[in-house]
């Protein structure tokens, strides 16, 4: 049977629980569609659940457990009386109010719920490189954010994998504190900009391994270094780092509604006046709408501003 609702929200990080608890203060009654344990995508609690320690949220002056900072909103959704889902959206229908959201069999002809209002907030994912050790060390050495995890690395030499401008960029950031940083790229040249490149060959502390590829990130209980593979010959050698850092990209979790709205050429949903979207009454937020900063505290502020527009929309309409 299909579940009628004011607000659905799409994705439960940062962005998608803030909206949550906006919502639901608002007396809007949201239900979370909070993604799937087992998805590799838009999984419950987002990239903050696959961090160890946050020192960069605000109102934590001692840092807090990322998966322990996401059960803390999502609590607090709840407490407000936001409904939260375990499941994945697999099918939209957004040519006008109420929306079609299919959350579990998109072959089903009619959807799981008609939404008055949709905030989408499925958040974009770190491209991986797919690689031994690296999934069992994120976290623990391995980690796709320069921003949020550099500061643990003090006076340590760190890799960076990566040719393009947020490589350089992450590498440039990570030399405040590392001893020394060595960007590892595939080819004998960069994608990177004239100027980064020109930053990054003049800064004292960056090294490059040049035409070789990460094979295995070793260590046991944190990483000890990563064996590097050269891209022509073959050859193998041992970088002995205590940190990866993996900057080949993100992909935006937008796959199930690029048909519905305009997505960017990275593919991520394109937004105006705020949070709207192409579609009237569909709204976004967070990394899934945020190739720039990529942040918890701007995911969570944006997910506030995606509330307030969705309730505004609400009042507009009489709902």
């Amino acid at each position: 049977m299909t579940a009628h609702v004011k607000v659905l929200i799409a994705g439960s990080g940062p962005a998608g629980l803030t909206a949550a608890v906006y919502t639901a203060r608002a007396q809007l009654r949201p239900v979370v569609v909070e993604g799937e344990p087992s998805s590799t995508s838009d999984q419950p609690g987002g990239q903050l659940m696959l961090t160890t320690e946050v020192e960069n949220y605000p109102g934590f002056p001692d840092g807090v457990l990322g998966p322990e900072l996401m059960t803390a909103m999502r609590s607090q959704a709840e407490r407000f009386g936001a409904s939260i889902v375990t499941a994945k959206v697999t099918k939209v229908h957004l040519e006008s109010s109420p929306f079609g959201v299919w959350s579990s069999d998109p072959s089903a002809p009619d959807p799981d719920y008609e939404a008055e209002t949709l905030i989408i907030a499925t958040g974009a994912q770190a491209l991986m490189l797919g690689v031994p050790g690296e999934d069992r060390l994120l976290g623990y050495g391995v980690s796709t954010c320069a921003t949020c995890d550099g500061f643990f690395f003090r006076d340590q030499h760190i890799a960076v994998v990566g040719g393009g401008d947020s490589a350089l960029e992450e590498a440039l950031f990570l030399t405040r504190f590392a001893s020394k940083v060595t960007i590892v790229h595939r080819r004998d040249r960069l994608r990177a900009s004239r100027i980064m490149q020109e930053r990054a060959f003049s800064h004292p502390d960056i090294e490059f391994a040049w035409t070789h590829q990460v094979a295995e990130v070793l260590g046991d209980a944190k990483v000890a270094g990563v064996r590097l593979l050269h891209s022509t010959t073959g050859e193998e050698r041992i970088l002995p780092v205590t940190g990866v850092f993996v900057a080949i990209g993100h992909r935006p979790n937008t796959s199930v509604f690029s048909e519905e709205v305009e997505l960017d050429d990275q593919g991520y949903v394109v937004t105006r006046n705020g949070t709207s979207t192409s579609v009237d009454g569909v709204f976004a937020c967070g990394d899934v709408q945020d190739a720039t900063y990529r942040q918890a505290v701007t995911a969570a502020g944006s997910g506030c501003m995606a509330a307030i527009d969705a309730e505004r929309w609400l009042e507009a309409r009489g709902s």
